[in-house]
Formats: structure tokens, C-alpha cells, sequence
């Protein structure tokens, strides 16, 4: 399998942070990150577990949606908790308002899901400067599965 490596530059305009605040990431040891020569390289792994710490800084320009379904007990009320899928998806857009559409239908999607889809999140965050909308998911296989359906007909729908 291969393993796709990031730079610090790359991670800063992925989750919309100064590169210098990366660095201290790095440093302080809340990102985990590998030194190739001269520079800092990060794993897609690495960054998944980085931005699923619940400490980082959420960018002003994203929305987050955190859902846990957890009892009081710690125990969790899904039984498909083995397996934790991330993926990152950018959506070239038109403009601002296609921007939105889309991300206000997921994150109502993410607010009305299944209780089975268990421990999952959602971060929806736009990059108005290349017209992009970035949607960051991490969850179960299925609901995985249910958020790339739901952005697939989102996107069919603007055709």
C-alpha cells in the first residue's frame, strides 16, 4: 500500500493553519511527522489521527460536526466499532452559494444520521481563493459509504 506523504505546506492549506503553527504542531509532538533530509513530511495517517485529536484549533472558515455515541459506561452502542475510515474529498465549486448548499445539506445529513454509523465527524471548510470545498470525514466504513453517495448526488444534481 502506498503512503502518501505531505508537507508542512501542504498541511497548513489542507486544514487552513500557519505553517509555523504546523511546525509547533510537530514539535510539541500533537502531529506526528517525519524529517526527510532538511524538511518535515507527514503521513495521510498521521494526519487523519491529527485532526481527529479534539484539541486542535477548528479554522474560523470550516464547520465541524462531531457526533459520539457512546453510554455513560464508555462502551459504545455500535457493534462495528473495529474499523475507523478517513478520506478528504475537495469539490470543485462555482461559487460561494453551491459552496454552501452543499455543505449545509452533509451537515444536515451528519446531524440526522444513523445511530449504527456510531463515532463519526464531518469538517466542511471552503477555499474561496481556488474555489474549492473541502469535506474531511472519518467514521465507520458505512458511514463513509453514506456521505460519498450523499455527495455524489449532491454533485450530480448541479449537471
Amino acid at each position: 500500500m502506498e503512503n502518501k506523504f505531505y508537507t508542512v505546506d501542504q498541511v497548513s492549506e489542507m486544514v487552513n493553519i500557519h505553517s509555523k503553527t504546523v511546525r509547533k504542531y510537530i514539535r510539541e509532538g500533537k502531529l506526528r511527522a517525519t524529517k526527510m533530509g532538511k524538511q518535515w513530511r507527514i503521513t495521510g495517517h498521521d494526519l487523519s489521527l491529527f485532526m481527529e485529536n479534539k484539541t486542535n484549533v477548528i479554522p474560523e472558515n470550516s464547520h465541524e460536526v462531531t457526533d459520539n455515541f457512546f453510554k455513560l459506561d464508555g462502551s459504545s452502542n455500535t457493534n462495528n466499532n473495529k474499523i475507523s475510515v478517513s478520506t478528504v474529498i475537495d469539490i470543485i465549486v462555482d461559487n460561494k452559494d453551491e459552496a454552501e448548499r452543499i455543505s449545509n445539506t452533509l451537515i444536515a445529513v451528519m446531524n440526522s444520521k444513523d445511530p449504527q454509523y456510531g463515532k463519526s465527524t464531518i469538517n466542511v471548510q471552503y477555499i474561496e481563493r481556488s474555489c474549492k470545498l473541502r469535506v474531511m470525514l472519518w467514521g465507520t466504513i458505512h458511514f463513509i459509504e453514506t456521505l460519498l453517495s450523499c455527495i455524489s448526488v449532491l454533485i450530480d444534481e448541479k449537471d
